[in-house]
């Protein structure tokens, strides 16, 4: 899922009211099973320890280098560790198709004309038990070598999540690695039909598969020379594509690298396996895991659920799933109970764009985290840009409101431009306010890219794709995160005084997010009630409040670049009546940066404390009495 976007600015005051003395009434605790904020650090695991700077386009391994599992040292871990992170997604683990001859230890090579990239797209996966052999020293013991990067993991205090991509494998699925009585996706299928409940993929029988007309120029390996290059691939009957085209010979623009996997849905939508009673959405997982023991369900479910608890056994402690809406929630209920069986703590996000279907996936499918994308992140980098209004923050979570523990917040992915291209922001000061916002406005997990921290801009030409986004298809070097890896030392021993100085703002932020009560207590919007009753606030600001019985937070931001803006920012009655203010004055101090620090005055039933924001600027409050 990629869409073009880019950013204005934010400016971000956070105000911490400790306790008065007199006992505050008691506020109602949310509902979750974690009594601090969950920061993830998503690593592309190929690109972090890669020091070659070379960064030809299309370059070869051996041209442009390769990072590996043993690059994420104790110290590497730690420091992720220290920045506030409290579990690292490795992602492009799985064994994906590679341009790359590794015949001599039993893998046969793919065809360049059904990948994307040189080093391949990690959500076309070959091999489930095993892992990419280009992240192992020793090709032959690269699933050990994986296993001790779980271990080193969970001793630096990080869990560990890893990517499943349900909807769709490569067009040359092939494991050398399944445990004794599994068999291959596809290995049992009638060819001869369309659709047959128990076949594992699609077909369009009496069809060879062709490989799409390139367009724009595009050539495999941007033109070099290849044996498999020669515009076929040998697929008889062709499968349809994981993008759910049923065309023998796909659209360039198709998913064709990949294969979609047949759920037990037949072409005319009919599901051909039982579903969940109606009021199962109400249930857990331990009652939904006890509904499927007894039914009969399609081969692919079986085949995911036992590829989930292999590497749960291995130690793994989350999965992220991949465009998981275009697989039936049913499945998920199947799969996602099963994991939890085995680890009840297991962190399962998947990626879900329809708000519609949330409420589904979160409930009846027993995920535990979607992504916020389509509300709160376009919603922020349009605000950003300039193009929308901070009035329409409030709104997102109100709609959220049953369900805002469970949609995690992110600034940058994978699929989305880093704020520092151009297309984006152009400037990674101006994600400041505004993580700070998405970091603090909710109970839910809090998301960070690699190289995110350093204002990486993602401006490479690696070969597939443009700029604006760091390449997952190709072998490349990440600048910014380069300079903080100083040559595998890891202490930002090359970078610039602005890529420090940003470093150091995520690490006060999202250390501050996983300490914080109030963070996984109360929110109520104050932006409206100061849109109505405070003089100089404007659209290009946003508040809200944040508090538990321990801790009372207001975060205030001034989405604007360029203009410093001063105000008397006013609580509402309820807020003051809640929180027990009594009549006085309460001096407020910087916790971010220990150098900001105002008067918050309660007199007569009003509450204001006077706010002076810089652009880009941000604080954390504490009260003292």
């Amino acid at each position: 899922m990629k869409k073009i976007y880019s950013v204005i600015s934010v400016s971000v005051l956070a105000i911490i009211i400790g306790c008065s003395t007199e006992k505050t009434p008691k506020t109602k605790k949310m509902n979750t099973n974690q009594e601090k904020k969950t920061v993830v650090y998503q690593v592309f695991t190929r690109l972090f320890g890669n020091t070659n700077t070379t960064n030809k386009p299309w370059g070869t391994i051996e041209e442009n280098g390769v990072g590996k599992f043993n690059d994420f040292t104790d110290k590497a871990l730690s420091e992720i560790k220290d920045l506030g992170v409290t579990h690292i997604w490795y992602t492009g683990v799985p064994h994906h198709d590679v341009i790359r001859d590794y015949t001599e230890f039993g893998i046969s090579n793919d065809d360049p004309d059904i990948v994307k990239g040189r080093a391949g797209s990690p959500y076309a996966v070959k091999d489930y038990y095993n892992v990419n052999p280009d992240l192992a020293v020793n090709v032959e013991n690269r699933l050990e070598e994986f296993e001790a990067l779980i271990v080193r993991s969970h001793k630096n205090g990080l869990k560990v999540i890893i990517d499943i991509v349900p909807n769709h494998v490569a067009r040359n699925y092939q494991s050398l690695s399944n445990p004794e009585g599994t068999k291959d996706f596809g290995a049992d299928d009638d060819k001869t039909v369309e659709y047959d409940v128990d076949n594992n993929f699609y077909y369009v029988p009496n069809e060879a598969f062709q490989v799409p007309d390139f367009l724009n120029g595009y050539a495999p390996l941007g033109g070099e020379k290849n044996p498999l290059s020669d515009n076929k691939f040998d697929e008889n009957p062709a499968k349809w594509t994981g993008n759910g085209s049923r065309a023998a010979k796909p659209h360039f623009n198709d998913w064709y690298e990949t294969v979609k996997v047949n759920y037990g849905v037949s072409p005319e939508g009919k599901k051909d396996f039982e579903e969940l009673p109606e009021g199962f959405d109400n249930e857990d997982y331990k009652k939904h895991f006890e509904f499927w023991q007894d039914k009969k369900v399609p081969s692919s479910w079986v085949k995911f659920r036992d590829i989930a608890l292999y590497w749960t056994a291995k130690g793994v402690d989350g999965f992220r799933y991949d465009m998981a809406e275009m697989v039936p929630v049913e499945f998920w209920s199947f799969m996602n109970s099963a994991i939890k069986m085995k680890n009840a703590d297991a962190f399962l996000l998947a990626e879900v764009y329809n708000p519609n279907e949330y409420r589904n996936y979160i409930r009846k499918g027993k995920m535990d985290y979607l992504y916020d994308k389509v509300q709160l992140y376009d919603t922020i980098k349009n605000i950003m840009q300039g193009h929308g209004l901070t009035d329409h923050i409030a709104p997102i979570q109100e709609d959220l409101k049953d369900i805002e523990h469970n949609m995690l917040h992110f600034l940058e992915n994978h699929d989305e431009q880093r704020i520092a291209s151009p297309e984006f922001a152009g400037d990674p000061l101006k994600g400041k306010p505004a993580m700070v916002v998405s970091a603090t406005i909710s109970t839910a997990p809090t998301m960070v890219y690699f190289g995110q921290e350093l204002g990486e801009p993602g401006a490479e030409n690696a070969g597939f794709g443009s700029p604006s986004r760091t390449s997952i298809f190709d072998y490349i070097g990440v600048p910014t995160l380069q300079r903080w890896v100083n040559g595998k030392e890891y202490d930002g021993g090359q970078s610039t005084d602005q890529e420090k100085s940003l470093r150091d703002f995520y690490k006060r932020l999202l250390n501050f997010t996983i300490k914080s009560d109030a963070l996984m207590g109360e929110y109520q919007d104050i932006h409206h009630f100061n849109r109505q009753h405070t003089e100089w606030y404007n659209d290009r600001v946003s508040s809200f409040v944040r508090y538990s019985d321990d801790e009372k937070l207001i975060i205030v931001s001034n989405f604007n670049a360029n203009d410093t803006y001063g105000f008397e920012l006013g609580l509402p009655q309820d807020i003051i009546t809640k929180w027990n203010l009594k009549d006085g004055e309460y001096q407020v101090e910087d916790q971010l940066y220990k150098e900001y620090s105002s008067t918050l005055k309660v007199e007569n039933g009003e509450a204001r404390v006077r706010v002076d924001l810089k652009p880009l600027e941000s604080f954390i409050l504490k009260v003292k009495y």
